[in-house]
């Protein structure tokens, strides 16, 4: 029979490998990081471009805007990819419609687009 001292048998017990970790387990940080990235960062950024296109798209004729430069006018025109704006009496500008920042109600209350 064996003899085995305290310090072989103790070294024995160490050296038993440990059962392999399942692969989930491990991606399982990364996979709720992504998930975490999509909830705070996308899904609102998506959210917010479909209420600029929305806006957008509901914009016409006798509108007042602002532009992403500060400027008020009111919309005279809607073309196919930009905007016919008014700024002042006698003076009218081309706006691609990228550039429209938000539009001002009737009643003074600006609707932002973000």
């Amino acid at each position: 029979m064996m003899n085995m001292t305290p310090l072989t048998s103790a070294a024995a017990i160490f050296a038993q490998q440990a059962p392999a970790p399942n692969p989930l387990f491990s991606m399982l940080p990364l996979f709720l990081l992504v998930g975490g990235m999509y909830f705070l960062m996308i899904a609102p950024q998506r959210r917010k471009q479909k209420a600029l296109e929305k806006m957008l798209s509901a914009l016409q004729s006798g509108d007042e805007v602002i532009t992403t430069g500060g400027m008020y006018g009111v919309v005279t025109n809607v073309k196919d990819d930009r905007y016919v704006i008014r700024v002042g009496d006698a003076t009218k500008i081309e706006v691609a419609k990228g550039f429209i920042q938000s539009v001002v109600k009737k009643d003074g209350v600006e609707e932002k687009k973000s």
